[in-house]
This record gives C-alpha cells, structure tokens and sequence, in this order.
C-alpha cells in the first residue's frame, strides 16, 4: 500500500525551479563581433595579398602610358591558366637587380626573333605595329628568345632600362599583370594593355 503524503499545515509542494540560460553580457558579445570582423579582415587581406600585389611606378620609362607617382594593382593570377601576351604591362622582378621591380611591355615572346632597325621592332621579320609610342625606337640590335623568355620594352624606349640593355626576361621572373591604377584620382582606371590579334609571326 502507498503511503499517503502528509502536509504540513500551511505548506504547499512547489515544483523544481527549471534552469534559464544565461545571456552572455553585452560586453561579451560585443568583443565576439569584433573578434569575428577582425577575422574576416585579416581573411580578406590574405586573399587579396595571395591574388593581388600593390605598386608604384617610379620613373618615366612607360610614358606615356603609365606615369611616375602611380599606384597599381596587379593581377598575379592572370598567368596561372594562360601564358604572358605581346602587349600586356607586367611586372617583374629585375633580372640584373633582384632587389627591384620593374614594369615594361612584352614585346617578344619565347622562341621568336627580335630585331630592333629603323626606329621600329620586327619579330621575326614582321615589322611589329606599336601605336602606344610617341616617337620611334632609337637603337638597334637582335635578340633570339629561348623557350620560357619574353622581350620587354618601356613605352619610353628613349629612357628605359628593359631587354635590349639587360637581355631577355625570365619567365619565372614574373610577378603578375598590371590591372588597375588606384591613385592618383585623375588616373584611375584599367591598364592600357595592348592586344596583337591579327600579327602573324609564325
């Protein structure tokens, strides 16, 4: 037989008090949100620094098309599924100064023949079309590229240290393609690539 519950005059059963979570302070949850954007900017960062490079033009050597004082981003995944152009802006680390980067135009391509005669470039024996100059190329001479080297040139053939004082450029030795100017205000914009789409140089 069960026994019977007895009660105390007065007295009356009250039920377990059920457990309320506790809310996290707002100062707790304001340090979360901030732990969360700081995340997402270093996150953001490392992307853009992993597919972008930031660089600044000193020197007149790509007059006129790109100017001293510029800053640029570049593209250094633009060669990742394709190989560099005739015609594109790239930088590069310098063959003759490790130290530095440059940015000129590619003019000549792996396994072609350079020559530089009469103010104008000719790849292997097509007079090359070069409406991005303000006046004629000043020097001569002949370069043959090997498999994986590209001949660059600055706009500024007249003031440029490029391929036809320090020889052909190294493939490995490029850092990615100029894309975009950022600053000053009154260059922003894309890069003038140039494209050669109907020169036959086979």
């Amino acid at each position: 037989m069960e026994p019977s519950l007895v009660y105390e005059e007065g007295s009356q059963i009250q039920p377990e008090p059920t457990a309320i979570p506790a809310r996290p302070s707002a100062g707790r949850h304001l340090l979360r949100e901030i732990l969360e954007t700081l995340v997402l900017a270093l996150f953001i960062y490392v992307v853009i620094n992993t597919l972008t490079g930031r660089f600044y033009v000193r020197g007149s050597s790509m007059e006129p098309s790109l100017h001293n004082g510029q800053y640029l981003l570049v593209s250094k995944i633009s060669y990742l599924f394709g190989e560099p152009q005739r015609g594109d802006i790239v930088v590069f680390v310098s063959p003759n100064n490790g130290k530095e980067d440059y940015i000129k135009r590619i003019i000549g391509l792996p396994g072609e023949r350079v020559e530089v005669r009469d103010g104008a470039v000719w790849i292997n024996g097509y007079r090359l079309e070069e409406p991005y100059l303000k006046s004629p190329t000043p020097y001569s001479g002949i370069w043959v590229l090997g498999p994986d080297e590209y001949f660059v040139l600055g706009d500024n053939r007249a003031n440029s240290s490029d391929s036809h004082t320090w020889g052909p450029l190294p493939r490995r030795n490029i850092i990615g393609k100029a894309w975009l100017c950022y600053w000053p205000p009154q260059y922003w914009g894309l890069i003038p690539h140039y494209s050669y789409p109907s020169l036959n140089v086979e």
